[in-house]
Formats: structure tokens, sequence, C-alpha cells
């Protein structure tokens, strides 16, 4: 049985819309496309690179794999030709309720169930990497089909704009992965894994049983 890994890019209210491109995701007048573009770096791109190290399958949903397959076909020879080369070998999974042209090769529709589609093509790969896609990221939250999540949290407030965990999750406990790595513009990378149970709770008030 393969994971599923989660790639985010967030801010500090937790937006993760529309971080590539002013024309990304205009849903709701989003008035802040491509706001990741300013706080780029290197210490970030590689961290990037190192998350998709085993990858063997994409799973996105209908409007990130639209700008995916209008883009990464062209990359290769390019400055991301390692992420380019990998995208088109792969074989990418859509969500999708429509009708979504699938000409970007090695692409196919999951059907109307969900669930059991992403169960499935876990069972035959290894890395399954969700990238972007809060739609998808939502409802795969609320089947606790998320194995590994990887936050970029970036360190600006918009205030508007759809979140990560914008009504799809459910009461879920996750395990820090590793140490949190910061670049020099001040994104943080957050790698955490999917823990059993759910969240506890407890008095702070309550007398230490220890002392």
């Amino acid at each position: 049985m393969g994971l599923v890994h989660v790639e985010l890019f967030t801010t500090l209210d937790l937006v993760g819309q529309a971080p590539g491109g002013p024309d990304e995701d205009p849903e709701g007048g989003f008035p802040f496309g491509g706001w990741q573009a300013p706080l780029l770096d290197g210490v970030m791109g590689r961290q990037v690179t190192t998350a998709y190290e085993g990858t063997d399958a994409l799973l996105l949903g209908r409007k990130t794999y639209d700008i995916f397959a209008a883009y990464w076909p062209h990359q290769e020879g390019g400055q991301d030709d390692d992420i380019a080369t990998l995208f088109n070998r792969i074989p990418k999974y859509v969500a999708s309720r429509g009708e979504p042209d699938l000409s970007w090769a090695g692409s196919t529709q999951l059907g109307p169930d969900l669930a059991a589609a992403v169960r499935e093509v876990r069972s035959r790969h290894e890395h399954v990497a969700v990238v972007g896609s809060l739609d998808l990221v939502q409802s795969l939250l609320h089947e606790k089909l998320v194995d590994r999540l990887d936050l970029w949290v970036y360190p600006i407030v918009l205030g508007v704009g759809k979140k990560v965990f914008d009504g799809g999750a459910v009461p879920t406990n996750f395990t820090l992965l590793a140490p949190p790595e910061a670049g020099p513009k001040g994104a943080v990378h957050l790698r955490y894994g999917l823990a059993e149970g759910v969240p506890g709770t407890g008095d702070m008030a309550a007398p230490d049983r220890n002392g």
C-alpha cells in the first residue's frame, strides 16, 4: 500500500489559493494571485525537489491539472527540467465531475466514487503526490486519505482566499516527521505524517500529577 503525499504552499493565515500566478485561480475575485513569487528562494526550491523524490503518480484536481497540462509538457530542458521530466513520465490521475481534456500523456480520470478510486490508486503506487488542488485536498482530508502533509508556510497574511483546512477536514492527529526548515525569505517547511486516533483534550489548570 502506497502513501498519498499532499504538497501545499500556504500563508500564515493558511490561504493556499493561487500561489503561482495572477490567472491561476481568480475565483471570488481573489486579488493576490501569485503571492508566492516574491518569496521564492533556492532553499525552498531544493526542498520541493526533494519532496518529489520517489513520486510515481500525480493526483490532481481539475483546475490544477489543466494548469499543469498546459505548462509542464513544454518545460523539459529548462530550469525545472527535473520536475518536468518526472511529471511528464509518471501517471496522472484527475479528480473531476466534468470531462477534462486528458491529452497530457499518461492521464486518467478517476471514477465518481473518489474515496474508492484514490484507495485503488494508492494500492498501485508507492508515492502519490497531490499538488495544490485545494478542493480535492478537502475531500481527501475528510476521508483521512492524506498520509503525508508537506506545508510551506510563508510569512504573509492575506485575509482572503481559499484555505487549506476550509470545511473538509475531520478531527485528525498528525505527527511531525522532521524538524522544521526555514529559508532565507522566511518560508518554513513543515512535514507531517498521519497519526492514529483523534485530538484529545485536557485541563491546563489540573494539578501536576507528576509533581
